[in-house]
C-alpha cells in the first residue's frame, strides 16, 4: 500500500504541475516559512490523512505534518484535522493536491457512515463503481466510514451477473459452470424463482437485484440461512433502513464511491516567518 500511495500522489502532483507553480515562484520568497492548519468546514468522517501527509512530503521533505485526528474520526465545522509546518512555497504547491485527496476520501467515508448508521445491523458494502485508478484509496475510505469492502476486482471473487446468466443459458447452468473457478459463488437474481434455482445449486451468496423490501423479506424467509443474502440496486439513504429490517445479511451501495460529495476542508495559514 505504501508504494501505491506514493505512486498515486506522484501522479497527482505531476498532473497539477506542482514543481512548476508559476504563481508561488513569483510571489513567495524562497526563505518564507509558515504553519498551516487543515480545518473541517462541515460535519463528517475523515479519511486520507496519510495520503495528504505523503503529498506534503513529496513536494518538500522539510515540511512537517501532524495529524490531529485519525481516519474514521468524526469532525465538526472548525475542527483542526492536521497541521503542517515548513517552507511556505512547498506548502502552497502541495495544498490543492493534498486537499483533493483528503476531501474526496473524507466524502466517501462520510457518506458511508450515514449509510452504515441507517442500515444497522446489516453490513454495508461498496462496489466496483469507483473512480478509475483510485479504487484502493476509496476502499480504505469506505472502511474508515464503517463499511465493508466487496470483491476488489474481477479476479477477487466469483459474482455471476445477469449477462453471465444469459450467456450460460440460465441461473443454475451459470452456477455449475462457475464452480470451475474453485471459489465460493455469488449469483445475482432478479426474481424469487431465480433465487430458488440459486439455492438449489447451493450458491454461497445470492445478490437480490432491484427487489422491493417485501420481496427481500420473502427471500429471507425462503433462504432460511442457507446462503448469505445481499441487496443491491437503487438503495438510498431513504430506503436502506427498510431493507435492513428484512433481516438481509448485507447491502451493497455503489453511491458510496461514485456519488459521494467532497467534504469541505480548507487550509489556512496561521503563522509565517523567515528562515534566515
Amino acid at each position: 500500500m505504501t508504494t501505491y500511495v506514493e505512486d498515486k500522489v506522484r501522479e497527482a502532483l505531476a498532473e497539477d504541475a506542482a514543481d512548476r507553480d508559476v504563481t508561488t515562484g513569483a510571489v513567495v520568497a524562497p526563505d518564507a516559512c509558515a504553519e498551516v492548519e487543515l480545518r473541517a468546514g462541515a460535519d463528517g468522517v475523515v479519511a486520507g490523512l496519510a495520503v495528504a501527509q505523503e503529498t506534503f512530503r513529496q513536494v518538500d521533505g522539510e515540511i512537517a505534518f501532524e495529524a490531529l485526528v485519525e481516519d474514521g474520526g468524526r469532525v465538526a465545522p472548525g475542527d483542526v484535522l492536521a497541521r503542517a509546518r515548513g517552507p511556505l512555497a512547498g506548502i502552497l504547491r502541495a495544498e490543492r493536491t493534498a486537499l483533493n485527496f483528503l476531501q474526496q476520501l473524507s466524502g466517501v467515508a462520510t457518506l458511508t457512515r450515514r449509510y452504515v448508521d441507517a442500515a444497522a445491523p446489516a453490513a454495508v458494502l461498496d462496489t466496483r463503481k469507483t473512480a478509475p485508478g483510485l479504487r484502493r484509496l476509496q476502499r480504505l475510505a469506505v472502511r474508515a466510514g464503517g463499511g465493508v469492502n466487496h470483491r476488489p476486482d474481477l479476479a477477487g471473487a466469483v459474482l455471476i451477473k445477469d449477462n453471465h446468466v444469459a450467456a450460460a443459458g440460465g441461473t443454475a447452468a451459470a452456477i455449475r459452470l462457475a464452480r470451475a473457478a474453485g471459489l465460493p459463488v455469488e449469483v445475482e437474481v432478479e426474481t424469487l424463482d431465480e433465487l430458488d434455482a440459486a439455492l438449489a445449486e447451493r450458491a454461497e451468496c445470492v445478490l437480490l437485484d432491484n427487489m422491493s423490501p417485501a420481496e427481500v423479506a420473502e427471500a429471507v424467509r425462503r433462504t432460511a440461512g442457507r446462503a448469505l443474502l445481499e441487496v443491491s440496486g437503487g438503495v438510498t439513504l431513504a430506503t436502506i433502513a427498510g431493507y435492513a429490517a428484512t433481516g438481509v445479511d448485507r447491502i451493497s451501495v455503489g453511491a458510496l464511491t461514485h456519488s459521494a460529495s467532497a467534504l469541505d476542508i480548507s487550509m489556512e495559514v496561521t503563522r509565517t516567518w523567515r528562515s534566515r
